[in-house]
């Protein structure tokens, strides 16, 4: 499965895990990583949707075509995809929840 960030700025948060870690705190910014580490082994679209934990859903409104998946209550990681094998996913975002 092939990554793209959105930005340099993205991909360096997960490259270098205190980038992360001063961006969105030591829980998000840990999580940051796991979670695309994981988005990177899996298979399917439809296994990702499932796996325990993540809260894998569409977004709506402005952002309608983006997936989301929880980092911590606070915070998320957006993405797109370009179509259901997750051949190529992009990071698009890391937002508040609530701050939408």
């Amino acid at each position: 499965m092939q990554i793209e960030f959105r930005t340099k700025k993205l991909q360096k948060q997960y490259e270098v895990s205190q980038q992360a870690f001063r961006a969105y705190g030591q829980e998000a910014g840990k999580r940051y990583i796991q979670r695309i580490s994981i988005i990177k082994q899996t298979r399917t679209f439809e296994k990702l949707k499932i796996l325990h934990g993540l809260n894998c859903h569409p977004l709506k409104g402005d952002k309608k075509g983006k997936w989301s998946i929880s980092l911590t209550g606070f915070y998320r990681l957006i993405f797109t995809i370009s179509n259901d094998k997750i051949e190529v996913v992009r990071i698009e975002e890391v937002s508040k929840h609530y701050d939408d």
